[in-house]
């Protein structure tokens, strides 16, 4: 696999990233995951954005979460694409609007360049909005991991 990855983020990027979602699940019972793919595979080709988000999601077995609070930031580098996908008990508290204005402002850091600042950026956005609706609980545990995913 050729590393297109590296043409938008270091490896200090990626240790931002995770300590991100670390920092901002200490203030919510949500999980938060970051995905980047660099492109689709030819199986794919023909599949929308929120599709390939869907099949990340349960692939990375976000739909296992107690509470259904599991987020996907996920990136289609090859495309320049972006998606946020939100588990159902999001959704229920939470529009997909809400989301889609986060991904169009990390769209913005994006364009001007700001790859790893664009999702750090998103990343707290989005745990400030999953924090309102999920606080943190006194049995909480960390049931995903934090680090990226790169496929």
């Amino acid at each position: 696999m050729d590393r297109l990855i590296y043409n938008y983020f270091s490896d200090d990027d990626f240790l931002r990233i995770s300590g991100k979602i670390k920092e901002m699940e200490k203030n919510t019972s949500g999980e938060i995951r970051i995905s980047i793919k660099e492109k689709k595979n030819f199986s794919e080709r023909k599949i929308d954005m929120r599709a390939l988000a869907e099949m990340e999601f349960h692939k990375l077995n976000m739909h296992n979460t107690r509470d259904k609070t599991g987020i996907l930031l996920f990136l289609l580098l090859g495309e320049k694409k972006f998606y946020i996908l939100a588990d159902s008990g999001i959704d229920q508290k939470v529009g997909q609007s809400v989301w889609d204005n986060v991904r169009d402002e990390i769209q913005n850091h994006f364009q001007n360049g700001k790859f790893g600042d664009g999702l750090i950026w998103g990343i707290e956005r989005v745990g400030e909005i999953l924090s309102a609706h999920f606080p943190i609980k006194s049995d909480d545990t960390n049931e995903l991991s934090n680090e990226i995913v790169l496929g």
